[in-house]
């Protein structure tokens, strides 16, 4: 069930994809592990910035959630050190409609629009909430850093 199931989105993925993401086996032939890209959105502090993501799909997918994570490093309140990502649809919200092009629309999503109320670093959420331009500033920095093409 699971392959198939993997198998189908990365023939959708790959004729349909989202918007400034991309995604497809990490090697080619280990059909659960795979990996993303996802272009930073131009209206946000990570324009121009390409990140990483690592995505591993369990062998109960679609009924249990992929588990993936940033493998650039990033600056944000919903995603720590390990690149670990704060986000209800890869938890207790997910749903097997869901897909791997859905889900990285909502990661795409959450870089222009941090949920700093649930958040998975604290000191970031205090600095987005209290002071916005030094959260930019800092982002763009580790952006230009970690993600950027040269």
């Amino acid at each position: 069930m699971a392959l198939k199931r993997i198998t189908k989105e990365l023939a959708e993925i790959s004729r349909d994809p989202p918007s400034s993401c991309s995604a497809g086996p990490a090697n080619g032939s280990d059909m659960f592990h795979w990996q993303a890209t996802i272009m930073g959105p131009s209206d946000s502090p990570y324009a121009s910035g390409v990140f990483f993501l690592s995505i591993h799909f369990p062998t109960d997918y679609p009924f249990k959630p992929p588990k993936i994570n940033f493998t650039t490093r990033i600056y944000h309140p919903n995603i720590n050190h390990n690149g670990s990502i704060c986000l209800d649809i890869l938890k207790d919200q997910w749903s097997p409609a869901l897909t791997i092009s859905k889900v990285l629309l909502s990661i795409s999503s959450m870089l222009t629009d941090p949920n700093p109320d649930d958040p998975l670093v604290p000191e970031i959420a205090h600095i987005y909430k209290s002071d916005r331009a030094k959260y930019e500033s800092t982002a763009k920095e580790w952006t230009r850093k970690y993600a950027s093409k040269s």
